[in-house]
């Protein structure tokens, strides 16, 4: 699954566009390196969005099956680190 979805799907941003801007401006690392929006994610991957100065760090524990998923089942899908 690619980053921008990914990211989207599992609730992180509200809109897969800002996904896709904060992959462009290089806010957006996967594993320390960065990320464009068509890079793949896979299980166990440390994704890490540097925002004001602060990083935010998730491990991805798995892919959604679906689009959109329930905010509440974000746990399901990441770790925050």
């Amino acid at each position: 699954m690619r980053i921008d979805k990914f990211l989207n799907s599992v609730n992180i941003t509200k809109r897969r566009a800002i996904s896709e801007d904060m992959c462009k401006s290089g806010v957006v690392k996967i594993n320390g390196i960065v990320a464009k929006a068509s890079k793949e994610v896979k299980i166990g991957d440390i994704i890490s969005l540097e925002l004001n100065q602060k990083t935010q760090n998730y491990k991805v524990l798995a892919l959604p099956a679906t689009k959109n998923t329930p905010k509440n089942a974000q746990n399901e899908y990441v770790e925050k680190i």
